[in-house]
């Protein structure tokens, strides 16, 4: 129950920070440190000076332990609470026209080099959708115009490599600080040979963790015949190798051939690459997954699960 307080209304619900912290999930001496360090929450004092706090505080507090999950640091947050949200609502601006105002306000960002402009844009984004939506509306589409202009010779592949890095930190750091909470299926990652690029494994690996999967990642650029022994050593239930490259035919022909001969798991090949070379794959032994984040991991998730019974 809320407690009032002399001097302010006596519809206005007070807690005490032992309800608050029981409420919100957050320890009291965090509580303080919020107040104290980043004025983020004011809660009124009694005379005896034990804090209460209002009911939209507790909400403020529930707020910043979301947007704490997605992986802005404290010391940001003040700034995303402080950032007006987007037209989305408005029936002048769609919610697609407000995804394609910031597509065009990243690409921009990234066109000029400018890792603040690129951030804003990114942490602005974050405060009104879940990680997974900015990855799906966001990362994703950005990075595929900047490889399409790479392309097509509209801009040149150091714009494409700055992006990269500033998505392989972000993705890194949120793969880092994931929940141990997941007890699934483990799989193996890892990249393509000739494959340097980490994105798309990072990205596969984050999808799969929300249904439940578990992953190890060995990173890019990663010679076939070295994950039998790395499979072996840590019990995996599958392997899963990304590429946004087309693999070389003998990638498919011998070493893949090779690699699935060898183990009683299944090989997975996901990205561009096994759109490419997805009657290889199969010849090979292996299971072209196609590039769609979600349905590659539901997949794997639902032939290990049949594989169980």
């Amino acid at each position: 129950m809320g407690k009032a307080l002399t001097g302010f209304p006596s519809d206005v619900e007070l807690f005490p920070i032992r309800t608050v912290s029981s409420l919100t999930g957050v320890n009291s001496i965090t509580l303080r440190a919020w107040e104290r360090r980043y004025g983020l929450v004011r809660p009124v004092r009694t005379p005896t000076g034990h804090r209460l706090y209002r009911r939209d505080e507790i909400d403020l507090i529930h707020r910043v332990v979301d947007l704490l999950a997605k992986g802005i640091s404290i010391s940001q947050v003040q700034r995303v609470l402080r950032q007006q949200p987007p037209a989305a609502a408005t029936d002048d601006q769609t919610e697609d026209q407000v995804w394609s105002r910031y597509r065009r306000h990243a690409i921009s960002a990234i066109l000029q080099f400018d890792e603040d402009t690129l951030e804003d844009t990114y942490n602005e984004a974050l405060g009104i959708c879940s990680i997974e939506q900015l990855t799906q509306r966001l990362l994703i589409p950005v990075r595929e115009e900047l490889v399409r202009r790479c392309e097509t010779a509209e801009g040149g592949t150091a714009s494409e490599r700055f992006f990269s890095m500033y998505l392989r930190n972000k993705l890194g750091t949120r793969f880092v600080h994931r929940s141990r909470g997941v007890n699934g299926a483990l799989l193996l990652g890892a990249c393509l040979p000739h494959e340097h690029c980490e994105i798309d494994m990072l990205l596969f690996a984050l999808t799969a963790y929300e249904l439940g999967l578990r992953s190890v990642l060995l990173g890019a650029n990663v010679p076939l015949g070295e994950l039998k022994p790395v499979a072996d050593r840590i019990r995996c239930d599958a392997i899963v190798v990304s590429g946004s490259i087309e693999p070389k035919t003998d990638t498919c022909s011998q070493a893949l051939t090779t690699l699935t001969a060898d183990l009683t798991i299944p090989v997975f090949i996901r990205g561009l690459g096994s759109i490419h070379r997805r009657d290889q794959i199969v010849a090979a032994g292996a299971v072209p997954l196609g590039n769609d984040l979600m349905a590659g991991a539901k997949r794997i998730s639902d032939m290990l699960s049949k594989s169980k019974h």
